[in-house]
């Protein structure tokens, strides 16, 4: 299974996280917000934001892809970084 999936988090659970209080701090923490990048996490919480105000099915789903692109590139560059690193203590 890929570590940047979590099975968990759907639109579904989304729709029923956002009548909670404190909504987008507990979504933003379930779709691992903190685990990207700075600009990605700060996009992601605007976004979470603007989902819980409408409460749209399909900003839930455009939401979830959208998380699921930026820990995809996050695992990318980290898995490069590591590699790079290995590459020169081997030398």
């Amino acid at each position: 299974m890929n570590q940047n999936e979590n099975p968990e988090v759907d639109v579904s659970t989304l729709l029923a996280l956002r009548q909670g209080d404190d909504a987008v701090q507990t979504i933003t923490d379930r779709l691992r917000a903190k685990d990207m990048g700075p600009s990605d996490h700060i996009r992601t919480k605007r976004e979470v934001k603007l989902f819980v105000e409408s409460g749209d099915a399909k900003a839930a789903e455009e939401l979830l892809k959208n998380v699921r692109e930026r820990l995809t590139v996050k695992q990318t560059i980290t898995e490069q970084i590591t590699q790079r690193r290995g590459q020169r203590v081997g030398m």
